[in-house]
């Protein structure tokens, strides 16, 4: 990237900065204690070099900081602590509903989140968003009403077409369709997704698979929480690939946009040969994003180096 970067300008999307802020604007709208912060989340992840990234970081901003999982945290007299350090803000990364199915694990992290003795980011709440069947209160013209015109085309543009899966009917195009016959019949237009899990776990798109098995698959749904939701196309560009030698392989490329207190800065970008783009599921890898202004940088002659040009 060095050598990339000598030839092209190019320039990094901010994001740590930006988590970090929105941390601390979090932590100081509670309290007006000093922040140490706990990066919490489960042993033996992938995710743990991110975390270290953040914790030499975070500390690099005056902020001490430990890496810990569920298990490390005690509570009591109002102070949540991590392998016997007091901490303040935690940084959640561990999944809400692995968290709570541990009940005995979970109680003194949930126990100072109930008490506000401590500052969770993201709170418990998120879990909504975690949730594919909010993708249908958005998408189903029942709930329409909810919404102001903008709203809605905002929704239209950027929601795909998304129901809960249920027996009845529905509308698709302006038209009331029955679900069942309509899912049948549409296979390789449509996707099934769990509406509570993460990693690519259930999902099965319809193009990849058979008649049979999609009936099959339906018919699970029907009696599981699941959304039944539109395909979208997802690009593929070609990539440079190291393997024994280079090769430019097609894959596909996913953007996620961050979010902090409303606002986009970053993304997550992920690329596939597969037609699922899930990194869980050993499907894609993430890569670093950058944004490259213009052509090539100028290069610099010998003589205009001697004159310190």
């Amino acid at each position: 990237m060095k050598k990339f970067r000598a030839k092209f300008p190019c320039q990094v999307v901010p994001t740590r900065g930006r988590q970090l802020t929105a941390m601390l604007r979090a932590h100081r709208s509670r309290s007006d204690s000093a922040p140490t912060i706990a990066i919490v989340d489960w042993r033996g992840l992938p995710t743990l070099t991110e975390f270290e990234m953040f914790r030499r970081y975070f500390e690099s901003r005056g902020i001490p900081t430990v890496i810990c999982a569920p298990e490390d945290l005690t509570y009591s007299r109002g102070a949540l602590r991590a392998n016997g350090k007091t901490v303040n803000v935690v940084y959640r990364r561990v999944l809400t509903s692995e968290l709570l199915a541990k009940e005995d694990v979970s109680r003194p992290l949930v126990r100072a989140y109930l008490e506000g003795a401590v500052t969770v980011v993201n709170s418990f709440r998120a879990k909504l968003l975690h949730k594919k069947m909010s993708l249908a209160l958005l998408s189903d013209d029942r709930y329409a009403g909810l919404y102001t015109p903008p709203q809605r085309t905002a929704i239209a543009k950027h929601i795909p077409w998304t129901r809960k899966v249920r027996e009845g009917h529905t509308t698709y195009a302006g038209k009331v369709v029955d679900l069942d016959d309509f899912v049948m019949a549409h296979r390789t237009q449509l996707v099934l997704k769990p509406n509570d899990e993460y990693g690519g776990k259930g999902v099965v798109l319809g193009w990849t698979i058979d008649q049979h098995e999609w009936e099959q698959s339906f018919l699970a749904a029907l009696a599981s929480s699941y959304v039944v939701q539109e395909r979208v196309p997802v690009p593929r560009y070609p990539f440079p690939v190291v393997l024994d030698r280079m090769h430019f392989l097609d894959l596909s490329i996913d953007h996620d946009p961050y979010l902090f207190w409303g606002r986009v800065s970053g993304t997550l970008a992920r690329v596939s040969s597969s037609a699922l783009l899930n990194v869980t599921a050993g499907a894609g890898s993430v890569v670093p994003t950058y944004v490259i202004a213009g052509g090539r940088r100028a290069l610099r002659t010998p003589v205009a180096a001697r004159n310190g040009a």
